[in-house]
């Protein structure tokens, strides 16, 4: 059989993907969702790594080492750096989950809360980036956003279980 029998049907898959509507499930508020996941990808890919990066130049970290090794100013200034972008990676899987299955039923409150949560992030991170852990707690911010989605699915879920 040749490899291209099939080319027909490999065209009006690819015509359709590309010409593709959003499922008839979603609202026209799911773009902001779809927006909010954007934007949590420029966060921690984007500010997160940038910082890193920066700050592996700056104190001279090589890699394949996440961390800086010692007790030096040096190594504590980027570990900080470095720190603050590996906890906000350590709570994504959560937060995009939350965020998703919330959004089904909340898409615009999600997306807010998504923003807030962002914007908390960014905060961590800076503060986490002065060289004083301490100051990550300027990012506290984020868990009001983590904690709107918590409650959302916590909704979602009663409401399904008990039929309302």
């Amino acid at each position: 059989m040749p490899i291209y029998s099939n080319l027909a049907e490999n065209r009006e898959s690819l015509e359709m993907f590309w010409s593709a509507a959003p499922p008839s499930v979603l609202s026209a508020d799911h773009g902001y969702v779809i927006l909010a996941l954007v934007a949590t990808w420029f966060v921690h890919n984007g500010v997160g790594a940038s910082k890193v990066m920066k700050a592996r130049k700056e104190f001279d970290v090589q890699y394949p080492n996440l961390y800086a090794e010692g007790s030096s100013a040096k190594a504590k200034a980027f570990n900080c750096v470095q720190r603050g972008h590996q906890n906000s990676l350590e709570g994504l899987p959560n937060f995009l989950a939350l965020l998703l299955s919330a959004s089904l039923v909340y898409p615009r409150a999600s997306a807010v809360a998504a923003a807030v949560y962002n914007v908390g992030v960014v905060m961590y991170m800076n503060g986490y980036a002065t060289g004083d852990p301490k100051n990550r707690s300027r990012g506290s911010v984020k868990y009001l956003g983590l904690l709107f989605l918590l409650g959302a699915n916590v909704r979602i879920a009663v409401n399904l279980l008990l039929g309302w």
